[in-house]
């Protein structure tokens, strides 16, 4: 929002672009866009941003997090709205060392020539404590307006949303998934049960208590709205099931190596939806599949 604020105050037009994945929504852009009064692209890159994360080429961060490679990846195809919507370059809100792995002077330099935008990716928070881009060099960004902010303190960002009359923006943490260190225990271990997981099993991983049983995958609603999610989730192969006398959670079962059998499954729901309901200790629990 800040550098969008800032090429805004030298008459410079500027349309918003958001990537969308099974790990972080655009809802907090679409908030900010409003704000900022301009256009907005909203693309979902679900497929390669999963098939990426299974397989980052330079790793992951503290967690699941395949930090330059995602950069990497959306410059990538930033590029690609760059030429398709005959825009003059690209800018991101990146600051350096603000994220020691992901913001140092190397990864800048090693995400934009990844994504082929080399000259043409401007950081204007940080722009002259980097090289002059090709815009700056041109006459169409005027580099003595560009910023000098640097490392993990906030305060100048904070001090330009002031000035600029920003009153709400995404907390500083971020909203990517992957960051979460139990998040990313839960996607480590359904990748270790099935490789070729997809952006639905992604989305079961977001809701409920979890448990495995070999490579079964038991998903225990924790409320009326999870259980109303888990309906909602269900697909081709899988079952739900919820307690046919008393309230309790719905539960639903996925399975990643053959078919589902109800019979062999009885035992171990009746035990959840026991264990998750204090009313129905020493009781006789009747399986509603749903």
């Amino acid at each position: 929002m800040l550098a969008a604020k800032i090429l805004q105050a030298q008459k410079i037009e500027v349309t918003g672009l958001v990537f969308a994945s099974a790990f972080f929504g655009a809802q907090a852009a679409r908030v900010a866009a409003r704000q900022l009064g301009i256009k907005l692209i909203v693309r979902n890159f679900s497929k390669k941003h999963l098939a990426l994360v299974k397989n980052p080429p330079h790793g992951y961060g503290k967690n699941m997090n395949p930090c330059i490679d995602c950069h990497a990846l959306m410059l990538k195809l930033a590029k690609k709205e760059m030429r398709r919507g005959k825009f003059d370059f690209v800018a991101t809100g990146e600051v350096i060392n603000e994220r020691p792995m992901s913001q140092n002077k190397r990864a800048l330099k090693l995400v934009e020539k990844e994504a082929g935008l080399g000259g043409y990716l401007l950081r204007p928070l940080s722009a002259q404590l980097l090289p002059p881009t090709k815009p700056e060099k041109r006459g169409l960004v005027n580099r003595r307006q560009l910023l000098t902010i640097s490392g993990r303190g906030r305060r100048p960002q904070l001090a330009l949303a002031q000035k600029y009359k920003i009153k709400k923006f995404p907390t500083p943490a971020g909203g990517c998934r992957l960051t979460d260190p139990g998040f990313s225990g839960r996607l480590k271990q359904l990748l270790a049960k099935h490789k070729k997981a997809q952006a639905d099993d992604i989305e079961l991983l977001k809701v409920g208590r979890l448990f495995w049983t070999g490579k079964i995958l038991l998903a225990v609603g924790r409320n009326h709205e999870e259980n109303l999610k888990l309906k909602k989730l269900k697909k081709s192969g899988d079952l739900l099931a919820e307690a046919k006398t008393i309230p309790g959670p719905v539960i639903l079962i996925r399975g990643f190596a053959g078919r589902l059998k109800k019979k062999n499954l009885t035992d171990q729901i009746s035990q959840y939806l026991v264990k998750y309901n204090s009313k129905a200790k020493n009781q006789q629990i009747e399986i509603d599949w749903i």
